[in-house]
C-alpha cells in the first residue's frame, strides 16, 4: 500500500511506505519549531549532523556516485535526512532527477546501468528515493526512519547514467548539480534496562516507553514476555512492542501486538544479535487518556559452545586455556557458561567453535584462516561455526569472498552440507529450518553435496559487524545414516578490495570519503558491471586491434605535411609535425583499453606530449601561412609553444587553453593578409589555383575535422572518428602550407675565406650562419 502525490515549485513528491516503523516522506523540511532541540518530548534530545556539499556527476561507474557517511548514536528512536539539491548554471541546465541510495552498515550496492554481477554474488536491491529538479533551482526532500540501527549509515547520490557523447571542457555549457544531506537525530535518554529474568513494571500513558536488554555472546534465544497487564480503557492488553532496529535496504524489525494475542503475550527471537543492546519500544493502544500497566520480562537461553583446542597455545594443563580478551586463565569449554542468564545444565553443545585468525594484508584486504588446521570438521548433530571479525569500521568497502571445498572421499550420495553466512549472530537452527534466517538478518545459504563439492559466495560491501559461517551435515532422506558421518571442509575466506582485481578489462580504484576508504571497478573496452564481467557491450579482440591500428596508423598521414615542409625548406615546421606524429602514435597505442597496448613511456607523459604536439602543429601552420619575417616567425613559434605548454599544465582538457593561442595566430595571419591585400591592391594570395586546389580544400578539411572533434565523438565511435580527425588535421596542414619564395638558390655562399670557413647567406631569409 502506498500513497503518492506531486507538488509545485520546489516541493517534491510525497510518499508513504507501508508499515508502522518506516516512514518515507519527500516534502519540504519541517519548520524550525519542530526541529528545536529538546522541546519535543520529555526524555528525548535532538542532535544535528551535517557534511559539506558535493557536486554530483552523471553515473558511469561506482566512482561517479557521491558517498556520505553518517554515524548514528545508540538509543536513537528517529532520524531524518534533509536532502538539498541545488543547480548552478542558469538556463543552460536541463531538468534532472537525482537518485539517492541509503544503507545501514556499509555503502549501498547500486546498479543504475542494469548490468550483471559476477557469478555467486549475492546482492540486495538498494533502498532509494528520487528527487526531481525541474524549473526551480533548489529542491528539498526528507527521509524519516524510526528506530534506526546504531552505527554507520551511508548515503550515495548520483545523476542519471551519462550519455556516450564526449564533450570538450569549456565548449559545452557548464551545469553543476550540488547535493548536501543533513542528519537530524532524536535520541532517548530515559530508557529502562531489562535484567534477565527480572520483571520490569511499566505504566504507559500517551507517550511510548523505551527499554533495552543486553544480549551477550553465545545467546541462543531471547524470549520477551508481558505479564500482569491491566488497561483502564479497554479489555485485554492493548500494548504494541517494537523490537529491534530498522536496517536498510532490508528490515526485519519485529512487532508484537498483544490486544488479541493469547495470554501471556510472548515474542521468541532465535539467534538474536550478539554482544549488543537490543531496543524495545512499548506503545499504548488505548488512546491519549487511557493507561496501561504491565511487567516486561526478558529471558535468555544460553548456548553452550564446544571450542576446538589450539595446540600451540596450550601452555599448561589440558583443563586450562588462555582467554585473549581478558588475559586471564579460564575454564575449559566443557565447563564454560558464556551466557548471562539461563541454565544450561548438562545440555549438549549447541555449536563447535573454530577459532579464526584475522590477517590484515592491505587496505580493505583481509585474510581469515583457521588456527592450527586447514579444514573444518562438520558433524550432523551440532553446527560448526567460525567468526569473521569485520567490525573495524574500515572493512565494509570491499568484497567478502567465501569458498568451501568438501572432501570428496568423505561425502556420501545421501549427505548434504548446509552452510549459512550471517551477520551479528550465527544461524543455529539447521534441525528445524534451512532458511538461514536469524532474529534480524536474512543469511546467505550455501550447500555442498557429492555432486557439487565446491560452493562460492561473494558479498559486495559487507555490513560492519561480526560475520559468522555455520555449517552442519544433513541427510534429508535418511537421518540415521548421518549419525556417524563426518566431513572435513576446507574454507577460503578473504576480504578483497575488488573481485579478481576487476579482471583484464577493469581497473580497481581505491576511493576515499574523508577518512573512509572503499574500492570500485572502472571498466574499459565496453565491459561493464560490478567487477567488469558483463560483456554484453564488450569489444571483441578483433575490434580492439582494429581500433588500435586505426588510431595509430592514421598518424602516418603526417608524413604528407612533413614531406611538403622539407621540400619547401620549412624545417622547423617539419620537426613539429614529426614530433606530433611520433607521440600521437605511441599515445594512442598506450591508450587502448584492451589487449593491444604498447606504452614506451608513462601514460601521463605520452598524453601531455600528444596534446602539446597537436596544439603546436596548429600554431606553426597558421603562423607559416602568415609569411612573417623569419626572426619574428621563429620568436612567435617559441613563445606560442611555451604558452600552450603552460596552459596544458594548468588544464589539459580545457578547450580554450589550446584554442586561445590558435585564434591569436589566426588574427596575425588575417592581419598580414589584409595588409598585403591593401598594399598590393589585389586579393592575397593572388593565384586562383592556390585558392582552388590548396586553400579552400585545406580549410574545408580543417573545418570538417574541427566539427567532428567538437560535436560528433562518442565513446562508441571514438576509434574511427578520432582517426578521421588525425587524417583531416594532417591533410589540411599539407594543403595550407605556403609555397616557397621564388628567389635564387636558397643557400648560396657569397664569400670564401682562406681559413676554409665560409659565410653562407640565405637570400630568401637574410640569415647568416657560419659553417
Amino acid at each position: 500500500m502506498g500513497r503518492a502525490g506531486t507538488g509545485t515549485g520546489g516541493e517534491a513528491v510525497a510518499a508513504v511506505v507501508a508499515g508502522p516503523l518506516l516512514l518515507l516522506l519527500l516534502a519540504r523540511p519541517p519548520p524550525a519549531s519542530a526541529r528545536d532541540s529538546g522541546k519535543s518530548e520529555v526524555g528525548l534530545v535532538s542532535e544535528h549532523f551535517s557534511q559539506a556539499p558535493q557536486r554530483l556527476s552523471f553515473y558511469s561507474w561506482y566512482g561517479s556516485a557521491r558517498l556520505f557517511r553518517f554515524r548514528v548514536p545508540p538509543d536513537t528512536v528517529l532520524l531524518r535526512w534533509l536532502l538539498q539539491v541545488s543547480r548552478e548554471g542558469g538556463t543552460a541546465c536541463t531538468d534532472a532527477e537525482i537518485t539517492v541510495h541509503f544503507r545501514s552498515g556499509a555503502p549501498p550496492v547500486i546498479n543504475p546501468l542494469g548490468t550483471s554481477f559476477p557469478d555467486d554474488t549475492s546482492v540486495q536491491p538498494s533502498f532509494q528515493v528520487r528527487v526531481p529538479l525541474s524549473a526551480a533551482p533548489l529542491s528539498n526532500a526528507s527521509v524519516n526512519v524510526s528506530h534506526p540501527a546504531p552505527g554507520d549509515w551511508f548515503v550515495a547520490a548520483h545523476l542519471p547514467p551519462s550519455s556516450q557523447k564526449i564533450e570538450l571542457k569549456g565548449l559545452a555549457p557548464t551545469c553543476a548539480y550540488v547535493f548536501q544531506p543533513d542528519l537530524l537525530v532524536t535520541r532517548v535518554v530515559e530508557i529502562s534496562v531489562m535484567e534477565p529474568d527480572v520483571p520490569v513494571p511499566h505504566t504507559l500513558l500517551s507517550h511510548p516507553s523505551y527499554l533495552k536488554v543486553f544480549v551477550p555472546d553465545y545467546t541462543r534465544e531471547l524470549l520477551l514476555e508481558l505479564r500482569d497487564c491491566v488497561s483502564s480503557g479497554s479489555l485485554g492488553c492493548p500494548v504494541r512492542l517494537t523490537v529491534g532496529p530498522v536496517t536498510l535496504p532490508s528490515n526485519f524489525q519485529k512487532v508484537l501486538t498483544c490486544t488479541s494475542a493469547p495470554w501471556p503475550c510472548r515474542l521468541l527471537l532465535p539467534s538474536p544479535p550478539w554482544d549488543r543492546w537490543l531496543q524495545v519500544t512499548a506503545e499504548s493502544l488505548v488512546g491519549p487518556l487511557g493507561t496501561v500497566t504491565f511487567s516486561a520480562v526478558a529471558a535468555l537461553t544460553a548456548c553452550r559452545p564446544q571450542s576446538v583446542a589450539i595446540q600451540p597455545l596450550l601452555q599448561s594443563s589440558q583443563n586450562q586455556s588462555f582467554n585473549a580478551s581478558t588475559g586471564l586463565p579460564s575454564l575449559s569449554p566443557d565447563h564454560q557458561d558464556l551466557g548471562r542468564s539461563g541454565s544450561v545444565g548438562r545440555s549438549p553443545f549447541c555449536l563447535t567453535n573454530y577459532p579464526v585468525m584475522r590477517e590484515d594484508v592491505d587496505v580493505v584486504s583481509v585474510h581469515f584462516q583457521l588456527l592450527d588446521r586447514v579444514s573444518v570438521r562438520v558433524c550432523p548433530n551440532t553446527p560448526s561455526m567460525m567468526r569473521l571479525r569485520l567490525n573495524t569500521g574500515m572493512d565494509s568497502g570491499g568484497s567478502l569472498t567465501i569458498s568451501l571445498q568438501a572432501n570428496k572421499t568423505e561425502m556420501q550420495n545421501e549427505t548434504v552440507i548446509v552452510a549459512c553466512v550471517n551477520a551479528a549472530s550465527p544461524f543455529l537452527g539447521f534441525n528445524s529450518s534451512l532458511n538461514c534466517t536469524t532474529a534480524f538478518f536474512q543469511g546467505y545459504p550455501l550447500s555442498l553435496s557429492a555432486w557439487s563439492l565446491r560452493a562460492n559466495l561473494i558479498i559486495p560491501y559487507p555490513e560492519t559487524d561480526n560475520w559468522y559461517l555455520s555449517l552442519q551435515l544433513m541427510c534429508p532422506e535418511n537421518a540415521e545414516e548421518c549419525e556417524q558421518a563426518v566431513v572435513h571442509v576446507e574454507t577460503t575466506l578473504y576480504l578483497v578490495p575488488c573481485l579478481n582485481d576487476c579482471g583484464p578489462y577493469g581497473q580497481c580504484l581505491l576511493l576515499r570519503r574523508h577518512s573512509y576508504l572503499y574500492a570500485g571497478c572502472s571498466c574499459k573496452a565496453g565491459w561493464r558491471g560490478w567487477s567488469c564481467t558483463d560483456n554484453s557491450t564488450a569489444q571483441t579482440v578483433a575490434q580492439q586491434r582494429a581500433a588500435a591500428l586505426l588510431l595509430t596508423l592514421s598518424n602516418l598521414m603526417f608524413l604528407a605535411p612533413i614531406t611538403v615542409s622539407v621540400q619547401r625548406f620549412f624545417l622547423v615546421e617539419a620537426s613539429v609535425y614529426a614530433y606530433t606524429m611520433f607521440f600521437s602514435t605511441f599515445y594512442h597505442a598506450c591508450d587502448q583499453p584492451g589487449e593491444a597496448v604498447l606504452c614506451i613511456l608513462n601514460y601521463d607523459t605520452l598524453q601531455y606530449c600528444d596534446f602539446l604536439g597537436s596544439g603546436a602543429a596548429i600554431w606553426v601552420t597558421i603562423l607559416c601561412m602568415a609569411r612573417l619575417k623569419a626572426v619574428l616567425k621563429y620568436v612567435l613559434f617559441l613563445l606560442g609553444t611555451l604558452v600552450i605548454a603552460m596552459s596544458l599544465q594548468l588544464d589539459r582538457r580545457g578547450i580554450w587553453n589550446m584554442l586561445g593561442p590558435c585564434l591569436f595566430a589566426f588574427v596575425i595571419m588575417a592581419s598580414t593578409w589584409t595588409y598585403r591585400c591593401g598594399h598590393r591592391r589585389q586579393c592575397y594570395p593572388t593565384s586562383w589555383q592556390r585558392w582552388a586546389f590548396y586553400l579552400l580544400p585545406g580549410i574545408s578539411m580543417a573545418s570538417v575535422g574541427v566539427a567532428i572533434y567538437t560535436s560528433m565523438m562518442t565513446s562508441d565511435n571514438y576509434y574511427y572518428t578520432h582517426s578521421i580527425w588525425h587524417v583531416l588535421l594532417a591533410g589540411s596542414a599539407a594543403l595550407l602550407l605556403p609555397p616557397p619564395d621564388e628567389h635564387a638558390e636558397p643557400w648560396a655562399c657569397s664569400q670564401k675565406f682562406p681559413c676554409h670557413y665560409q659565410i653562407c647567406k640565405n637570400d630568401r631569409e637574410e640569415l647568416y650562419t657560419v659553417t
